[in-house]
């Protein structure tokens, strides 16, 4: 039975967007790989825990060869995992580009590379990036070029791939982000947080994994960006 059931495997994923997705893909009877830079042991024995950087080569080949085989194939890749450091671009130290650049492109590089060669084995497979509204609608209160140079570079890879798997089975999309209501928000923050989004607050966790969820289920829609930003890209 455990070689029909779908695996996903999910970046960043001991905590906030990361665990919630776990668990959605848990509850629609997904087994999972989930990896983080220090990830607890899971007593679910459908869930494979890898932990490590995934800036490093080696821990994204562990978290597909440790899936690959224990559940014996690869369905989907969320890449989650993500840094955000708000800062005037003058004041980024090299230690900030570094860790950025790290996880948001190299880790995806890694990560995705790996997970497409065992799709492309099978015919199928679907990848969804995390990435920003930043990258479409600048915001002068939160200054994130760094933001904007990985995770506009991961919205285009993500059209590029769409187009060069299409006919092999694999669909590549993202889902870009306004401000999510997580534990790293401050109460004291989040009225001026709200304030910036059309709707007039912050999404929830919920909006992040409802979305990921529908593109996994929408088998015609590919090289698409989906924003999840209470209408902060559709303008002011």
């Amino acid at each position: 039975m455990g070689i029909e059931q779908k695996v996903a495997v999910i970046t960043g994923a001991s905590q906030g967007i990361g665990a919630s997705l776990v668990k959605a893909y848990r509850d629609r009877n997904y087994r999972v790989v989930a990896t983080a830079r220090s990830m607890k042991p899971s007593s679910d024995e459908d869930v494979q825990v890898v932990s490590g950087d995934i800036a490093e080569r080696e821990t994204a080949e562990r978290a597909i060869s440790e899936g690959m085989a224990r559940f014996g194939r690869i369905d989907t890749l969320v890449n989650n995992a993500g840094i955000f450091i708000a800062k005037p671009f003058t004041q980024y130290t090299v230690a900030d580009y570094e860790a950025i650049v790290g996880v948001n492109v190299t880790g995806f590089f890694h990560m995705t590379q790996l997970a497409i060669a065992e799709m492309e084995k099978q015919g199928s497979g679907h990848l969804v990036q995390i990435t920003t509204s930043l990258v479409d609608h600048a915001d002068s209160a939160s200054p994130s070029a760094l933001a904007s140079l990985t995770k506009g570079s991961l919205n285009a890879a993500t059209k590029s791939l769409a187009i060069e798997y299409a006919k092999r089975g694999i669909r590549v999309n993202a889902v870009a982000l306004g401000v999510i209501k997580t534990p790293m928000h401050p109460v004291e923050t989040r009225a001026a947080l709200d304030a910036r989004h059309p709707i007039g607050h912050m999404g929830e966790i919920a909006d992040v994994v409802d979305a990921i969820l529908y593109l996994e289920a929408a088998g015609f829609v590919t090289g698409e960006i989906l924003h999840v930003d209470g209408g902060q890209s559709a303008g002011r």
